[in-house]
């Protein structure tokens, strides 16, 4: 972030009761209550000002447990912790910045142990706001910490009716990840959740026992959800989304407060009940929370979506890869499939070339003879599959005209690995003294020193020596709860380790500024928003089944910005023109991943890739000025009919999809996009195409496609 202007508000200011911080796009209010506890009141639309004081209470902006402190609550929540129910006000200032603003607010706890400052961006181009924590030991002695909140909020999605039924009220959307099925929203009422609305309880300082909790463990940070979430008020019409920004464990919880009047929303990196942390904070130390990102807006969840994708755009690092968006081959999927030789590179370097690829990317296997998963390592590259040297391979890739990638899982070491028996224990993840192995692998921990200098030499070589300018850094284990090693719980040891590779990361991009990483986790297990903000592109699955990848292309844009969201597309060897078609149509809308076995497949064929890469190059820097819709809703796996599409006010393109099913026809409603003044379809060209026919009429369009398993996208232009 860049400072402009640093104001520290006067005495007389800081004691006033409100403290409003506001932008062109989002607002903050709280007020100081009378026993200086402070309450967080308005968030952009929603305004509590008119709650009781006795509501008010409970209005706290951070939750924070104490080893060996009282808290109050039932059950297992994060609501009423101590000291975090009690801490009062001291200060606050408001940092100007060039796109927004920066609050800080600091308080303390009752026995004047911690102080605790709590952070607030607000953008000039958003209503997102970004918050995180940083808490301060300013005692004489340890003190433990077991929760802190990076965002708590009290009484979201509330409207103007204090005693109104957020249990029935309110939708809840949740994104399940499956290794090859991300990104895939369920959505179910909180009552159906599990949560119920009472305010008859027998103790009305006590709060339910029941919370809604999602939760991450381990090193995927989104092996099961991303950390994400949106819940929207079906009668009040706001919604609200959320997102976590840790590359590790987190969690967050919803539940009631205020004797079950309101609803509580927490927001944190990983703690010790679900997550395994716990961190010994010394006198004069201080621990700083992830970062999380949170906004309520007018409308439903696809407004929400696109606010937060703003968001994105504006906390991911600037770099030419997200503006021109260039089309990447890899030779993996449906394809080589790790099996990569300088006989059969060659071919597929000439089809890429010919197709109109910008980079080629020699994906797992180049540094092995044969089977290669327990004995990685050293990544030198294997004689026998490159008995030229890889290095001919990659100059024959210049020579094409292309970028050279190769593919690298850097935070490994196979068991069988000569390294493995040479390197120390404290090298690697352990746990009751014994080192982790996950899938024959060892698991390095980033946090030790001598680590990032090994994996230094690693890039350097690739970089400098090999002369690659794209790296697909693939992370296929996992390392459980974390790591013993210098660390006060396994669950700190993983954070550790989590946020010394991000610094790693950041040495890496600074040093070689123009180098492309892409973030690839077996697919999407590691899509968060700590990650990119570094990275530039996000694979995001590692699906087969082209018409399932066609699901979830439809919606990996809501966990993911449309430019960093590359997906697959592998026309294969025996495939029809509809295979191809649709294979291409998968990746139009976002970032092509072109993969497939393109010299075995005939000219016809050959030439549905060619063209799809040719119009895509036509808009492709257009996408990320675009803003994600779904005019279907956020499709599934096997759904039949789907779409997606990128708009502005002016203009719509759209992809369809029929997946298997027998309706040929479908119709869809864009009135709430606007006016539609001309509706063109784009790949393929229509000139020649009897499969799909489309009419458009009152701002609907329907849909022929003549049978399944097809695709179509389409150029809309609208009008007021």
């Amino acid at each position: 972030m860049s400072l402009v202007r640093n104001r520290f508000l006067s005495r007389k200011e800081q004691h006033m009761k409100e403290l409003c911080v506001s932008t062109t796009n989002s607002k903050l209010k709280f007020e100081i209550l009378n026993n200086k506890k402070i309450a967080l009141i308005q968030v952009n639309i929603n305004d509590l000002s008119n709650l009781t004081d006795a509501q008010k209470e409970h209005l706290v902006i951070t939750e924070l447990q104490v080893t060996g402190d009282n808290f109050h609550h039932k059950g297992l929540s994060f609501v009423n912790t101590s000291p975090g129910a009690n801490l009062t006000y001291l200060t606050h200032e408001v940092d100007q910045l060039t796109n927004g603003k920066l609050l800080k607010i600091t308080s303390q706890d009752p026995k004047k142990r911690l102080v605790v400052t709590n952070y607030y961006q607000l953008f000039d181009q958003t209503a997102v706001i970004r918050s995180w924590v940083t808490v301060e030991n300013i005692s004489n002695e340890n003190i433990g910490l077991e929760y802190i909140s990076s965002f708590a909020i009290t009484g979201l999605n509330q409207g103007s009716d204090p005693l109104a039924n957020y249990a029935t009220d309110n939708l809840l959307y949740t994104p399940h990840n499956n290794w090859q099925a991300e990104a895939q929203w369920h959505k179910q009422t909180l009552k159906e959740a599990g949560l119920d609305y009472q305010t008859d309880r027998i103790d009305d300082q006590q709060n339910s026992s029941k919370r809604i909790n999602i939760t991450n463990n381990s090193s995927w940070s989104c092996a099961e959800f991303s950390p994400s979430g949106i819940l929207t008020n079906t009668v009040t019409n706001q919604t609200a989304i959320w997102q976590i920004e840790n590359n590790g464990a987190w969690h967050y919880e919803l539940t009631d407060s205020s004797n079950g009047e309101l609803l509580s929303l927490r927001l944190s990196g990983p703690e010790e009940l679900d997550n395994h942390w716990w961190k010994n904070l010394a006198p004069g130390e201080s621990f700083t929370t992830a970062t999380a990102a949170f906004c309520e807006v007018s409308g439903n969840y696809e407004r929400a979506l696109q606010e937060i994708t703003k968001y994105r755009r504006l906390i991911r690092n600037k770099n030419q890869d997200n503006q021109k968006l260039p089309v990447i081959f890899n030779d993996y999927m449906n394809g080589l499939m790790g099996d990569p030789t300088e006989a059969t590179e060659r071919p597929l370097i000439d089809a890429a070339a010919k197709t109109g690829c910008d980079y080629f990317v020699i994906d797992c296997g180049w540094y092995s003879d044969g089977y290669w998963w327990d004995s990685v390592g050293d990544w030198l590259p294997s004689k026998k599959r490159f008995p030229n040297g890889i290095e001919s391979t990659i100059q024959y890739i210049r020579d094409k005209g292309l970028t050279p990638g190769l593919w690298l899982e850097i935070e490994v070491i196979g068991i069988h690995s000569p390294l493995a028996n040479q390197l120390p224990d404290s090298w690697f993840f352990k746990r009751h003294g014994k080192r982790i192995i996950d899938c024959d692998r060892y698991h390095l921990d980033f946090n030790n020193p001598d680590v990032r200098s090994f994996a230094d030499k690693i890039m350097k070589r690739l970089i400098e020596e090999y002369g690659v300018g794209y790296i697909k850094m693939d992370y296929n284990i996992t390392t459980g709860i974390g790591t013993e090693q210098n660390s006060d719980s396994f669950g700190d040891g993983l954070l550790n380790h989590n946020r010394a590779y991000l610094k790693w990361l950041d040495h890496i991009f600074e040093e070689y500024p123009e180098l492309v990483i892409e973030n690839c986790g077996s697919g999407g297990m590691r899509h968060d928003y700590a990650m990119l903000q570094r990275h530039s592109i996000q694979s995001m699955t590692d699906q087969t089944d082209y018409v399932r990848n066609g699901n979830i292309a439809a919606v990996g844009s809501s966990v993911v910005t449309p430019e960093q969201c590359a997906i697959w597309s592998y026309p294969l060897q025996n495939g029809d023109s509809e295979e191809v078609i649709f294979n291409m149509i998968n990746a139009m809308l976002v970032r092509i991943h072109q993969s497939g076995l393109l010299n075995h497949i005939d000219d016809k064929r050959l030439n549905l890739v060619v063209e799809g890469i040719r119009v895509y190059k036509t808009y492709r820097e257009k996408i990320p000025t675009l803003l994600p819709i779904w005019p279907d809703g956020l499709g599934h796996l096997d759904d039949e009919w789907y779409s997606f599409g990128l708009a502005n006010n002016s203009e719509l393109y759209l992809a369809v999809w029929h997946g298997v099913g027998s309706e040929v026809t479908h119709e869809l409603s864009l009135e709430q996009y606007g006016t539609i003044k001309e509706v063109t379809q784009i790949y393929p060209a229509p000139i020649s195409d009897l499969n799909a026919h489309f009419k458009s009429y009152e701002n609907t369009i329907k849909f022929t496609f003549n049978q399944s398993k097809m695709a179509r996208l389409y150029h809309i232009s609208l009008g007021n």
